[in-house]
């Protein structure tokens, strides 16, 4: 099974909400969701990284939240719906985010036009809170999902330390994505200096 079929059989399988059909049918019809890459130059920065990456973070979250006593030792209780929606959801703000175009690079002392990615954003709204908004355009998000998704770069984005800690504490949605996304990012997707 290809990454495109994965992703729509999860989908479907556990995002059953209103809206969520007609979301599915935007990200088909309507984005490069299934093509874009997740980066420019870093993790999954080539054709279908983004979905690759969206279905890194599906599994790390699944594996982190699911491990022997985590929810039951903290608390914690987490709907497959809001698993799926968290990790594979997460990025969305990074479709019809990046196109591509060509440069010179010399390889073995000869001039070659090689393709590379761009960024041309063209609703500049943020990060995770841009999916948010445009998931919010489908669906209602529960309070945990919209933090997890907002949250899940965790303390790597601008954001101030204190405004984030205190989501990650208060939403442990939030912090189980931020760790998935790390994880399927530095260790999954290779961008771990320590495996080179």
């Amino acid at each position: 099974m290809n990454n495109r079929d994965k992703f729509i059989e999860i989908y479907k399988t556990c995002i059953t909400r209103d809206g969520a059909d007609a979301f599915l049918d935007y990200l088909i019809e309507k984005t490069d969701f299934f093509t874009a890459p997740a980066s420019t130059r870093f993790h999954g920065a080539y054709e279908g990284g983004l979905l690759e990456h969206s279905l890194n973070v599906y599994e790390c979250l699944c594996n982190f939240v699911k491990r022997p006593h985590f929810c039951d030792k903290y608390g914690f209780s987490f709907t497959e719906e809001s698993l799926a929606i968290a990790a594979l959801l997460h990025d969305v703000c990074k479709t019809n985010f990046y196109k591509t175009e060509m440069r010179n690079v010399k390889k073995n002392g000869v001039w070659e036009s090689v393709p590379y990615y761009t960024i041309e954003d063209t609703l500049p709204y943020g990060h995770g809170e841009k999916s948010v908004y445009i998931l919010s355009g489908f669906m209602r998000l529960t309070r945990e999902e919209a933090f997890a998704i907002r949250y899940h770069m965790g303390f790597s984005g601008p954001e101030d330390a204190n405004q984030v800690g205190r989501a990650l504490e208060m939403f442990p949605l939030a912090f189980s994505l931020c760790v998935a996304d790390m994880e399927a990012s530095y260790y999954m997707e290779g961008l771990n200096p320590a495996k080179d």
